[in-house]
């Protein structure tokens, strides 16, 4: 394998490395992203594989990377059909949720069935290295996926994506040079190409990818070690990396109120799900309303991406409070109680009735109970479903009065 081989193969393990762990740490609370994500990275290891195949020192351990690579792969199809399945669980949910991106999805069929072409060319006949043109084929067409998958998530959540792509590729790309770049001179001009330098250079731009695309738990730990004795200075830090996060995703240009009915429903939903969490809430469009904008000034706050998270919560708890039955105590179990009930015990309470492992404070036993015992998981996501579209009218309404 020439240098020149080497390098091209590298920098499609690094697209297909970074893609999957970026596809993870977008949102690793979907699965589909997951099975994305994994896909990506199973291919990265057989790639891998391909390198050190060729360098290998013994027969045996080339002989055990190259059964490695071939599993690797066929591997990513699977996980990719997966994620198109969990993306579209039924024709019906299909056409009313992605109708305006049936394109996209079309488009990311089309890569999932141009790979299988591909991996027709390197198992028949059986080939252990990848020709330069079927890698960089392979590369674009897993880069396109891998934007596909990208636009239909933040496209899902109501979210700008570009902007967080490009950045996120950006400084994995220039931290992954500098280091392999030197590993690289050393193999032009110093001993060669050996099995112990591909390792380092896989293991390199292993590490860079790592971790610039998952800076923020990095950054936390680091930060919890560095300044350990100084709590409050922990709290802002965690505070500007949430607002720079949050401030990539946001679509600023998307304006709530001329959306459909059923996508602020949607987005109302979604925005409830996430009153747990305010990094998450902050890049939801309905951070836009001007119902925020307005208690915002009235209540002399400073514009930013945190603080209109922080009154989008607040709105969207006094909705759920209206939905309390008046006079009638502080729980009850009644056709009257179940809205109220199935949005403010989970979303603002934070209670998980059907968690075993979760811990609970005894006061809410007898709600805890009445959960368990009387309302099947799917009946409490009908309630919340049915709940948020009430949710979404109110907040439509107050927001309403106040748009010019």
């Amino acid at each position: 394998m020439t240098l020149t081989s080497l390098i091209l193969q590298t920098i499609l393990f690094f697209l297909t490395f970074w893609l999957g762990c970026y596809l993870i740490a977008r949102d690793p609370g979907r699965l589909q992203l997951w099975l994305a994500g994994a896909g990506m990275l199973t291919f990265a290891c057989g790639t891998a594989a391909t390198l050190l195949g060729a360098f290998a020192p013994s027969i045996s351990l080339a002989l055990t990377l190259y059964r490695l690579q071939r599993l690797c792969v066929v591997l990513p199809a699977l996980f990719w059909l997966a994620a198109m399945i969990w993306l579209i669980p039924n024709r019906a949910a299909w056409v009313e949720r992605y109708g305006r991106q049936q394109l996209l999805l079309g488009l990311s069929m089309a890569c999932i069935l141009a790979y299988g072409l591909v991996i027709s060319f390197i198992i028949i006949p059986p080939n252990p290295i990848l020709p330069g043109w079927i890698a960089t084929f392979i590369g674009l067409d897993l880069f396109i996926f891998g934007l596909v998958v990208t636009q239909l998530d933040a496209s899902d959540k109501g979210e700008a994506w570009l902007y967080h792509f490009l950045r996120a590729l950006d400084y994995s790309f220039f931290t992954a040079l500098i280091f392999g770049a030197q590993i690289v001179l050393v193999m032009r001009f110093g001993i060669g190409l050996n099995y112990p330098l591909v390792v380092l250079l896989l293991s390199s731009v292993a590490a860079s990818v790592l971790i610039q695309t998952f800076s923020g738990p990095v950054q936390s730990l680091i930060d919890q070690i560095a300044f350990f004795n100084a709590p409050q200075l922990r709290r802002s830090r965690a505070v500007q990396r949430a607002e720079d996060n949050a401030a990539q995703r946001l679509d600023a240009s998307l304006s709530p109120l001329e959306l459909a009915p059923q996508e602020f429903e949607r987005l109302t939903r979604r925005a409830l799900s996430q009153m747990g969490n305010l990094p998450k809430l902050a890049s939801s469009p309905l951070t836009r309303l001007p119902l925020v904008t307005h208690r915002l000034a009235q209540n002399g706050q400073a514009d930013g991406t945190l603080a209109r998270a922080n009154e989008l919560k607040t709105l969207l708890g006094e909705s759920i409070t209206k939905l309390q039955p008046r006079d009638e105590g502080e729980f009850g179990t009644t056709d009257a109680w179940r809205h109220y009930n199935a949005l403010h015990f989970p979303y603002v309470l934070g209670l998980r009735p059907y968690s075993r492992r979760a811990f609970h404070d005894d006061e809410y036993q007898e709600v805890l109970d009445w959960f368990r015992s009387q309302v099947p998981e799917r009946t409490l996501y009908n309630w919340q479903t049915a709940a948020a579209r009430l949710v979404a009218r109110d907040l439509r309404e107050r927001s309403r009065r106040l748009s010019p």
